[in-house]
């Protein structure tokens, strides 16, 4: 299924940034159109289904913490 994003393009320094607006996904490139090939690269590697080896499991972390 094909679905469409909206993105932005801008360029830092010998970079072009590709970011799409409605998930937090974005990439590069040497030119704008390798920036916005990277993307759509990026967007559907996002959406992929999960292929683990091992079954993810749910683990308890503790962290110190400043107090209010």
């Amino acid at each position: 299924m094909k679905r469409k994003f909206n993105a932005t393009v801008w360029q830092e320094s010998k970079w072009f940034v590709a970011q799409c607006l409605d998930v937090d996904v974005a990439s590069q490139g040497e030119t704008e159109q390798e920036a916005l090939k990277n993307l759509r690269e990026a967007l559907e590697l996002h959406f992929e289904e999960p292929r683990g080896a091992i079954a993810p499991q749910i683990v308890a972390v503790e962290a110190e913490v400043p107090s209010a």
